[in-house]
């Protein structure tokens, strides 16, 4: 594939085309050779999103809670990026490619940025592409991007790194405060959504999830999660879940915390970026002498695993 001309590619993606930005998000997907340039030219337009997460088990509504938030947000005239990431398949069919089917209304709205994609790509995982592509939708001025992904294990701790605001959405009959509790996603929400609010059981989800959040561990001036209550597919609650947003944006301005999220979320991007790079190495180390020179060692117990790896790092 040929070179792309990467400050003109973000200047128009910049002037709102979106086969620019669709140009520049399959570079970060394909970990294209020229992705340091790509990055190098959005850094000076990053941190001016508000970057939210969305998660939560399949089922609860994520695509309709999604399309909805868009609608509310393009209302009071702002830019909207969406990506949608697949932790669990590395094609491009899939349940969640087919939601976007729900988001048609967006589609020819040149305000919005809609985007699935899959994160088993080169770059591996969501804590690699996903900033990437993040940053590329900074880049093309959204003021919202808005991250969905399936909550399947680590993918709500993973959004939640990514995130300013992680929303946790659940539903009633599911059974998901009590895998709230166990998956961990306590700690991560700073709002949960019980959708489908209009289903019997959504009172006592409601009620399980306020006390779950009485039980926990809270210093003087932390954030207390919000717990709000929508019914997506009537456009109901909606306006709850962008008043939360916002309430939860204001509260991390103020403290500070915005600031040190971002520091945080940078560093894990670095070192992921990090990773990456040493794996290649490693790789390339595996079809030369060294590391098999270094196994055969170890194997024969002339040197130790950990003294291996220290010489195996001095050679990188």
């Amino acid at each position: 594939m040929g070179r792309h001309d990467i400050p003109a590619l973000v200047a128009k993606a910049r002037d709102g085309d979106a086969r620019s930005v669709a140009r520049l998000i399959s570079l970060v997907e394909n970990g294209d050779p020229q992705l340091p340039e790509v990055a190098a030219t959005l850094a000076p337009y990053a941190g001016k999103s508000l970057i939210v997460g969305l998660t939560g088990s399949p089922g609860v509504g994520k695509s309709t809670t999604t399309n909805e938030l868009v609608r509310e947000l393009r209302r009071s005239g702002k830019r909207v990026g969406v990506l949608a990431v697949d932790p669990s398949s590395p094609f491009t069919g899939g349940a969640i490619l087919g939601d976007r089917i729900r988001m048609q209304d967006h589609t020819t709205d040149p305000g919005v940025y809609i985007r699935s994609m899959s994160s088993r790509g080169q770059l591996g995982g969501l804590a690699a592409a996903t900033p990437q592509a993040v940053r590329v939708l900074e880049g093309a001025g959204c003021e919202v991007i808005l991250v969905e992904t399936v909550g399947v294990g680590q993918a709500e701790v993973e959004i939640a790194s990514l995130a300013d605001t992680t929303l946790v959405l659940l539903a009633p009959g599911m059974g998901d405060a009590i895998q709230a509790v166990k998956a961990g996603v306590l700690e991560v929400a700073d709002v949960f959504v019980i959708n489908k609010a209009d289903r019997p059981g959504a009172d006592a989800t409601y009620r399980d999830i306020q006390g779950m959040l009485g039980l926990g561990e809270r210093g003087p001036g932390d954030w207390r999660p919000l717990v709000v209550r929508s019914t997506a597919v009537k456009s109901e609650g909606i306006d709850d879940i962008v008043a939360a947003i916002d309430k939860h944006h204001g509260w991390l301005d103020q403290s500070g915390r915005l600031q040190a999220r971002r520091e945080r979320r940078a560093a894990v991007e670095v070192e992921a970026i990090a990773l990456g790079v040493l794996r290649a190495r490693i790789g390339d180390l595996r079809s030369g002498t060294a590391l098999s020179a270094l196994a055969a060692a170890v194997a024969a117990g002339a040197i130790d695993p950990y003294a291996a790896a220290d010489e195996l790092i001095k050679g990188l």
